[in-house]
């Protein structure tokens, strides 16, 4: 997702500067890692031994920065944690991509990595449910379970001999996102923690943060368990066509996304948008305190993304670690 555009006025700019300039002394004064650029000496005790990592260099016997970011340190070892960088996965990462090619037993996916990557036919549930060796049947019916263009959720398996990185989707919560929006944020405003998966009863709203930066927001869908969908749908399926026309019916009704839904799904989409042109980290709490905001001023979802909504959002971060910080003092 590209930054917004927001046009500001005089006194808007002012306030924003002021806003993001607190919260930069706010976070200098938490903050005990130095930030270096490139070329910055690092400051390193050579008595004890030192073992240079990512993003650092060796020039007339001092260790200097090749990368912009903070000076991080594991006992010996002196490296540089880039502030902006693309994203680096790691085994069990909840990811959101988006299908670029069917191959022979494989989907590859574009996740935000320097290479798209694999998920393997063979490791992910197949609709029928049950848990089989997979069949030349299934390779020619991949079409039916993943086209292009299709959004799918799935977990970080691991890199593989030949170095492409390989997905699992071996889960009912993980498999093909719909109706909803697909958002595309820097990856490092998406922290790893224990829940990834959201859902939002109170707007009827699943979100998903992917640790790779793509973003679901999209209508909730109930986890089903397909063997048991399957026990019951046979029996209809004898009774003739006038049971077929009925479940055409039922599922053109399930496929219907309420309006209100739809307004739900863009007021939280919007909310990212503009946490995400601010640079924040982006997290359920920090989203949904900015939904309740907006709900509370009585704004219209398109207001959200207007200068003052943006500005006030600048300047409660503002004021929530300040109170934070005198909490700690």
């Amino acid at each position: 997702m590209k930054d917004l555009q927001i046009p500001l006025n005089q006194t808007q700019k002012v306030r924003l500067l002021r806003a993001l300039q607190q919260l930069q002394d706010l976070a200098s004064k938490v903050t005990s890692s130095a930030s270096v650029t490139v070329a910055d000496t690092i400051p390193v005790n050579h008595e004890d031994g030192v073992l240079k990592g990512h993003g650092t260099s060796e020039l007339d016997g001092e260790v200097v920065a090749t990368l912009c970011g903070v000076v991080e340190r594991v006992n010996k070892l002196v490296y540089i944690r880039a502030l902006r960088a693309r994203y680096k996965p790691e085994v069990g990462d909840i990811i959101v991509g988006r299908v670029t090619e069917v191959a022979p037993k494989r989907w590859r996916l574009e996740i935000n990595f320097s290479q798209d990557a694999v998920l393997m036919l063979s490791s992910m549930n197949l609709p029928d449910g049950i848990q089989r060796r997979r069949t030349a049947v299934d390779e020619l019916n991949m079409r039916s379970i993943f086209e292009e263009n299709d959004v799918v959720c799935a977990e970080v398996r691991g890199f593989q001999h030949d170095g492409s990185l390989h997905l699992q989707a071996r889960s009912q919560k993980y498999g093909k996102l719909e109706r909803g929006q697909l958002l595309m944020v820097p990856p490092y405003l998406v922290k790893r923690r224990k829940q990834h998966f959201h859902h939002l009863e109170r707007f009827a709203v699943d979100m998903i943060l992917g640790c790779n930066g793509f973003i679901w927001v999209g209508e909730h869908v109930e986890a089903r368990d397909n063997m048991v969908e399957d026990q019951e749908s046979r029996p209809e399926q004898q009774n003739g066509k006038l049971n077929i026309i009925s479940m055409r019916v039922e599922e053109q009704e399930r496929t219907y996304t309420s309006l209100e839904t739809r307004q739900s799904i863009c007021r939280i989409a919007n909310a990212v948008r503009v946490l995400s042109s601010l640079g924040f980290s982006l997290n359920i709490e920090v989203i949904m305190e900015t939904v309740e905001l907006s709900i509370s001023l009585n704004l219209d979802i398109h207001e959200m993304l207007g200068a003052e909504f943006c500005v006030q959002i600048a300047e409660r971060e503002v004021e929530w670690r300040s109170s934070l910080s005198k909490k700690k003092g």
